[in-house]
C-alpha cells in the first residue's frame, strides 16, 4: 500500500486503486500513524491528535472506535495493537511525507556538491508529492504540519538554487516575485530573486529588490539584511559574474514546449528516469494512441544533461535513418575536400565521431516502420559511445542485448461501482482537455464520461479526440455514438502527425506494419470474446500460434494472465477488416466448435475433485461460451447452440450465471416449435430447464415444461447429460412413486457414475423429509453427503450440509442446523458459488434469530439479499426478505414487516422446487401479522 497525507489523506492498494476509509477521524488517525509509520505511536499522542487539548470523555473508547474503523479499511494486519499504543505495519518508503523528506535530503546533498542537475529532477519529484495542506486530515497535528511545510519550504528554495545555477534566470523571475510576496520573511528567496533579475540583465531591479526587502524586515522585525542578502547586493553593486554564472549550458535539440498537461502518467514517468539510470537503452512498447511519445518527452525534458529528439514517423527508408538522427543533431552532411568533391561521409561514421565522447540522452521516436535499421543504428552507437544512452518508442522492442523494455498501458479506467471516478486518469484526462473547450465534468456528466473513457479502452488519443469533439456536441452525445467510433474521432488536431489525426489511422498504420499471415491472425481473433488462449487461437484461426506471439511483441494484443487478446478499439477495426475478408461465418462457425469441444471436455471434470480447476478455466471462457450461443441462436444453427448450452449448464449453475444463461436459452429456444430436433431430446430438455432457472416463466415456457414431464420422466436417468439427472426433478416435480424410485436405485446400483449415485441419494432424502420421515431422511443426506465428499465435488456437498442444516432446523436443534449451514457456507465459498452462499446464509440466519441473537440474524439476511440481487436469484432474494420481515415483527416494527413479506412475494418464481416452502412462509407470516394488527 501506499499512504498520502502531504494533503487530503489517502491510501492506493498494490494496484493503485484507492481504498475508502471512511470519516474525518478515520482519516486523521491514519495521518497521525503515518506520520511514524513502522514505530509505535502512543493512544495519547493519538487522542491528542484526533480531539485537541480538550478531549471528550471516554475518548480511550472513542478512539479504539476509530482504530476498530481503519482496520476494517486496511486490514488488522495493518494496524497493529501494542502496549505502548499503536503502530502503523508500513515501510516509511511507502508514505509521501517521508519519501520528500528523503528525496528532499538527496537533492540539498546533490546541491552542495556542485551537480545542480542532479539536484533538479530529485527537488522537483519531491514537490510532486504534494496535493495540499499538509496533515489537512489531522486538524490538531500544527507542530508537525508546520515542520513539514518548512521542509518544503526549504525544497522550493533549493529547486530553486538549482535551476539559477542551470542558467534559468529569466524562466525564475515571475515565480519567486510570487514566493517572495507569500513569504516576504524568507531571506533567501530575496537573495534569489535578485540574482535571477540580475542574471536577466536587470539589475536596478535587482536593487530595487534588496531595498524592498530591507523595509519590509525594518518594519516587520526591526532587524538589518543577514549576511546572505548584504552579500547579493554587494555583488549587484560589484557587477559579480559570480553572481550570474551557471552551470555549463545544456542542449535540448528537437524538444518542442507542450501546450496541454500532463495527466495520469506520474508514475510511468518515474520508473523511466529509474530506468535510464540503470540501462543505457530504455525503449517504450505500447499499442498506437496509448502516449509514448508524450511520455519520452516528459522523460526527456527531466532528464540531466544535453537531450537531443529525433521524431523517425516521417523517414520512409531504412537508409535515411542515421541521416534523420544526423540532421535532429544540427549536424551538416560534410564532404571532404577536393576539385572532384568526392561523396559525402557515411553518416554513420559522422554520428560516431560526433558523439564518441558526448553525455547524450538519445531520443528515437517511433521506431516500428523502421525497426530493424532503429535497432542497427542503437546497437552501433550505444557500443562505440560510451555516454551515450538511448529512449526510444515503438510500437515493439527493439530485441537489443541490454534493452530495458517498459510497457506503456492505457491509463487506468474506474470501473462501473467506482466512487470517485476522478480517482482514475483516464477520467482526469478527458476533464481537463474538455476543460479547454468549456465543457466541464461535473456529477451530471461523470458516470457517462467513465463509460466514453472504459469504450475507448483507457487510450489517451482516442480520450482527446473524444473531448475535442465536445466543441460541437454533449457528452451525452458523443456516448450515444461510439458504436461507430471511426467515424466520430475523425476530427484531430490539424498540426498532428498525420496517424495521430483520427481513431482509424492510429490503427490502420500499426495494422499496415503487419505481414500477411498477422493479418489474417489479427482480423480473426475477433471472434472472441474476451481473448483467447494460444491454443485456441491456434485451432480457431487456422495459424500457428507463434503469429500470435508475433502480434503481442507488436502491441496488437496484449497479454493478461497467459490470455491474448485485443483493446476493444483495435478489435473493432480488424472486425471491419474480418468482415471484408468474406471469413465471418466460416471463423464464427469453428470458434462456436472449438467451444462446444471444450464444453464437453470441461463438463465430465466438473463433477469431480477437479471442479475448481475447470472451473476457473470455464470463468475466462465464459464469454465465448456465451458469444458461441449467441451466434448459434441468431444463424439458426439451434442444435450447436442447444449442445453447447447443455454441457455449459453445470458450469453457469455453479457459478450462479443463472440469469444470463436462462436469457441465452430463451433466444435459443424462441423460434423453435414444442417438439425437440431429433436426437437432442436431452440438451433441449436442459435448454427449457435453464430458461426456467432465471425468472417467472411465461406461458410459452411453462408449455414447455409441461412437455418435459411427458417428454423425460422424473426418474429419467441421461445417458449424455449427468446434469440433467439433478435439473429434471427440480422443475417437474418430484416422482409420485417413491418406491419406484428406491427399485431403480437399486436397479442401477454399481452402475451409475458416483456423481449421479450420490445425487440419487440426495433426492431420496429431500422426498423422505417431504413425506416426514426424518431419521430416514439423515441416513440418506448423510451418505450423500460422504459419497460427494468422496469424489470431491463440492456443490453436491453443499447441497447436503443444506438438507441436513434444514432437517435440524425442522426438529428444533437450531445449534446444530447452524453449524451445518455454516459449513456449506464455506464449502460454497471454496466453490466460488454466489447462490449457493446466499442460501446457506440465509439457512444460518434463520438458526441465528431462533437462537436469540437478531443483529446477527439481521446481517446474515442482509448479506444473503445483497448476494441474491447481485445474481438475479429471486427465490432466495425472496427468502432473505420474508427472514427480514419476521426479524422487524420482533422489533415490533409492523409496516417494515408487511412491505418486506409483500415484496418477498412479488420475488418468487412460482416453482415448486424453490418457492413452495418460501412461498406458505410468507403467507405464514402475513396472515400472522394480520392476527396481531387485528388483536389489537
Amino acid at each position: 500500500m501506499r499512504f498520502e497525507i502531504l494533503g487530503p489523506a489517502r491510501v492506493l492498494d498494490e494496484d493503485g486503486e484507492p481504498v475508502v476509509l471512511g470519516g474525518p477521524r478515520v482519516r486523521g488517525l491514519l495521518t497521525l500513524l503515518a506520520l511514524d509509520a513502522g514505530r509505535v505511536v502512543g493512544a495519547e499522542r493519538l487522542a491528542a491528535g484526533l480531539y485537541g487539548p480538550e478531549p471528550p470523555e471516554g475518548v480511550a473508547n472513542a478512539l479504539q472506535a476509530q482504530v476498530s474503523r481503519l482496520r476494517r479499511a486496511l486490514g488488522r494486519d495493518q494496524v497493529e495493537f501494542h502496549p505502548a499504543g499503536y503502530r502503523l505495519a508500513a515501510d516509511p518508503r511507502d508514505v509521501d511525507a517521508h519519501r520528500f523528506e528523503r528525496l528532499a535530503g538527496d537533492g540539498r546533498q546533490a546541491l552542495d556538491a556542485g551537480d545542480p542537475r542532479r539536484a533538479a529532477p530529485l527537488l522537483r519529484e519531491a514537490l510532486a508529492l504534494w496535493q495540499g495542506p499538509p496533515l489537512a486530515d489531522a486538524p490538531h497535528a500544527e507542530a508537525a504540519a508546520a515542520g513539514l511545510e518548512e521542509l518544503r519550504l526549504a525544497a522550493v528554495e533549493d529547486r530553486v538554487q538549482a535551476d539559477l545555477e542551470l542558467g534559468a534566470h529569466r524562466e525564475l523571475v515571475a515565480e519567486l516575485r510570487r514566493l517572495t510576496a507569500a513569504h516576504p520573511l524568507r531571506e533567501r528567496m530575496r537573495a534569489q530573486l535578485m540574482r535571477a533579475l540580475y542574471g536577466s540583465g536587470r539589475q536596478a531591479e535587482a536593487l530595487t529588490a534588496y531595498d524592498d526587502a530591507r523595509r519590509i524586515l525594518d518594519e516587520e522585525l526591526g532587524v538589518e539584511p543577514g549576511a546572505e542578502l548584504a552579500a547579493a547586493q554587494l555583488a549587484v553593486l560589484r557587477a559579480d559574474p559570480s553572481l550570474a554564472a551557471t552551470a555549463a549550458p545544456v542542449s535540448r535539440q528537437g524538444l518542442r514546449a507542450q501546450l496541454t498537461s500532463f495527466v495520469g502518467r506520474a508514475e510511468e514517468l518515474r520508473q523511466v528516469g529509474a530506468q535510464l539510470t540503470e540501462a543505457r537503452l530504455v525503449t517504450l512498447i505500447g499499442p498506437g494512441g496509448a502516449g509514448k511519445t508524450r511520455l519520452a518527452l516528459e522523460a526527456a525534458e527531466q532528464a540531466t544533461g544535453d537531450v537531443c529528439f529525433v521524431q523517425l514517423a516521417p523517414v520512409t527508408e531504412p537508409a535515411d535513418v542515421p541521416k534523420a538522427v544526423l540532421a535532429a543533431l544540427g549536424l551538416r552532411d560534410t564532404r571532404l575536400s577536393g576539385h572532384d568533391r568526392p561523396p559525402a561521409v557515411d553518416p554513420v561514421s559522422h554520428l560516431l565521431a560526433a558523439l564518441a565522447d558526448r553525455g547524450l540522452l538519445l531520443v528515437l521516436d517511433n521506431c516500428e516502420h523502421l525497426i530493424t535499421a532503429a535497432a542497427e543504428l542503437a546497437d552501433l552507437l550505444l557500443a562505440s559511445c560510451p555516454a551515450l544512452r538511448v529512449l526510444a518508442t515503438s510500437r515493439e522492442a527493439l530485441g537489443i542485448t541490454g534493452e530495458s523494455i517498459l510497457p506503456v498501458a492505457p491509463l487506468r479506467l474506474p470501473p462501473p461501482d467506482a466512487a470517485n471516478p476522478f480517482d482514475y486518469p483516464a477520467v482526469r484526462l478527458f476533464a481537463d482537455r474538455a476543460a479547454a473547450v468549456r465543457q466541464p465534468v461535473d456529477e451530471t456528466n461523470l458516470a457517462q464520461v467513465a463509460g466514453i473513457c472504459r469504450a475507448l479502452d483507457g487510450l489517451p488519443l482516442a480520450i482527446e479526440l473524444a473531448a475535442a469533439r465536445l466543441r460541437t456536441m454533449s457528452v451525452g452525445d458523443v456516448a450515444a455514438r461510439l458504436d461507430d467510433r471511426f467515424r466520430l474521432l475523425a476530427r484531430g488536431s490539424r498540426t498532428a502527425l498525420p496517424r495521430h489525426q483520427t481513431l482509424r489511422a492510429v490503427v490502420a498504420w500499426s495494422w499496415d506494419l503487419l505481414d500477411e499471415r498477422e493479418q489474417r491472425m489479427a482480423r480473426r481473433l475477433t471472434v472472441f470474446v474476451g481473448g483467447a488462449t494460444p491454443e485456441s487461437a491456434e485451432r480457431v484461426c487456422g495459424l500457428p500460434e507463434e503469429v500470435l506471439f508475433s502480434l503481442a511483441e507488436k502491441s496488437l494484443v496484449e497479454v493478461v494472465d497467459g490470455r491474448y487478446r485485443m483493446l476493444e478499439t483495435i478489435r473493432a477495426f480488424c472486425a471491419e477488416q474480418l468482415a471484408e475478408s468474406g471469413e465471418t461465418e466460416a471463423m464464427r462457425e469453428a470458434h462456436a466448435d472449438r467451444y462446444l469441444a471444450l464444453a464437453v471436455e470441461a463438463d465430465g471434470h466438473l463433477r469431480t475433485a477437479e471442479q475448481l480447476e475447470w472451473l476457473s478455466r470455464l470463468d475466462e471462457e465464459s464469454g465465448n461460451l456465451a458469444a458461441a450461443v449467441r451466434w448459434a441462436a441468431e444463424t439458426g444453427r439451434a442444435a450447436l447452440g442447444m449442445r453447447i448450452l447443455a454441457y455449459s449448464a453445470c458450469y453457469w449453475w455453479m457459478r450462479g450465471h443463472r440469469g444470463t444463461s436462462a436469457d441465452l436459452a430463451d433466444g435459443l429456444i424462441a423460434g423453435m416449435g414444442q417438439t425437440p430436433p431429433a436426437g437432442l431430446q436431452e440438451e433441449y430438455a436442459l435448454c427449457v430447464l435453464v430458461a426456467a432457472w432465471g425468472s417467472r416463466p411465461g406461458d410459452d415456457l411453462r408449455a414447455r415444461l409441461k412437455t418435459l414431464r411427458r417428454l423425460l420422466p422424473a426418474e429419467f436417468l441421461s445417458t449424455r447429460l449427468e446434469f440433467l439427472t439433478m435439473m429434471l426433478p427440480m422443475f417437474t416435480g418430484p416422482p409420485d412413486d417413491y418406491e419406484g424410485v428406491r427399485k431403480l436405485m437399486a436397479q442401477y446400483a454399481g452402475a451409475m457414475p458416483p456423481w449421479s449415485q450420490a445425487l440419487m441419494h440426495c433426492g431420496v432424502a429431500f422426498m423422505l423429509q417431504i413425506m416426514g420421515r426424518g431419521g430416514e431422511a439423515r441416513a440418506e443426506f448423510e451418505r450423500s453427503l460422504a459419497d460427494f465428499q468422496a469424489v470431491g465435488e463440492r456443490w453436491g456437498a453443499t447441497l447436503a450440509l443444506s438438507g441436513l442444516a434444514e432437517l435440524a432446523y425442522e426438529q428444533g436443534d437450531y445449534a446444530a442446523s447452524r453449524a451445518l449451514a455454516d459449513q456449506g457456507l464455506r464449502t460454497s465459498q471454496e466453490l466460488g458459488s454466489v447462490a449457493d452462499m446466499a442460501e446457506c446464509l440465509c439457512l444460518s440466519a434463520d438458526s441465528v434469530a431462533r437462537l436469540g441473537d437478531l443483529d446477527e440474524a439481521r446481517a446474515g439476511y442482509l448479506r444473503a439479499a445483497e448476494m441474491a440481487r447481485r445474481i438475479g436469484a429471486g427465490d432466495t432474494l425472496a427468502r432473505a426478505h420474508v427472514g427480514l420481515g419476521e426479524l422487524a415483527v420482533l422489533r415490533g416494527d409492523l409496516g417494515e414487516a408487511r412491505a418486506l413479506m409483500e415484496q418477498a412475494l412479488t420475488e418468487c418464481s412460482g416453482d415448486w422446487y424453490s418457492s413452495e416452502e418460501v412461498r406458505a412462509r410468507i403467507q405464514a407470516g402475513l396472515t400472522g401479522l394480520a392476527e396481531i394488527v387485528s388483536g389489537r
